[in-house]
């Protein structure tokens, strides 16, 4: 038996780039990606909770709405919920609605991260933590030409100016699809990681996120095609 794995879920309103982005309607589903999300949350055996966090309010309607007791639902302050927030805020946010047990911090904006791929993730982690580690995050390999500051980051042209992608050596991007940690590593670390952190890799298209309307209109279209399973 392991500890309880609670899902850290932040949804705020007032996206810029898309609006409505959380809760538009989303391939022919009414709620969008929160309706998404949950549903594919709860379809995971292994994630005992689902803490909702948002100040949106009609995410807030929707969600009271499902009558799930897997589901609790937070109404988030809005000096939580702006533009400005950071990341580290919500650490310590997400610290206080959960504070035991092991935290599976997600977004509504990976549509693409469904059951399966949530237990996947989470066995994947219970097993590294007998190996060592101490979480988990999910990244996408980026095998490119890769540059900062006017010069490679991950190869070397004194050796060969242009190598074939498939020797390069990998770079993890970090895709914010699932973060798995103790309340402990959230408690003593400040972080949502720890310090040593396995890289759970996965495809592009399992990786994709909405962050842009191009985005959005991209990943619908994969689910109306039937390219992709949600």
């Amino acid at each position: 038996m392991h500890d309880k794995i609670s899902c850290f879920l932040p949804c705020r309103k007032g996206s810029e780039r898309v609006p409505r982005k959380n809760i538009k309607p989303f391939a022919g589903i009414q709620n969008g990606l929160v309706e998404l999300k949950i549903r594919q949350l709860l379809g995971s055996n292994l994630i005992d909770e689902i803490v909702l966090s948002t100040n949106d309010e009609e995410i807030l309607s929707f969600a009271h709405s499902l009558g799930e007791q897997r589901v609790r639902v937070h109404e988030r302050v809005d000096a939580l919920a702006s533009s400005q927030t950071s990341t580290d805020e919500l650490v310590a946010h997400a610290l206080n609605l959960i504070p035991v047990g092991h935290i599976l911090w997600t977004h509504v904006t990976s549509p693409f991260f469904n059951s399966s791929v949530y237990d996947s993730v989470i066995k994947k982690y219970l097993s590294c933590l007998a190996e060592g580690y101490d979480s988990l995050m999910t990244t996408t390999l980026l095998h490119a030409f890769l540059w900062q500051d006017n010069k490679p980051l991950n190869y070397d042209r004194t050796i060969e100016k242009w190598p074939r992608t498939q020797t390069i050596k990998p770079i993890h991007d970090v895709n914010s699809g699932a973060f798995l940690a103790s309340a402990e590593i959230y408690r003593d670390q400040d972080d949502r990681i720890g310090v040593n952190p396995f890289l759970y890799s996965l495809d592009k298209i399992v990786s994709h996120d909405i962050d842009w309307p191009e985005d959005f209109y991209m990943a619908e279209a994969l689910v109306e095609k039937g390219l992709v399973s949600i």
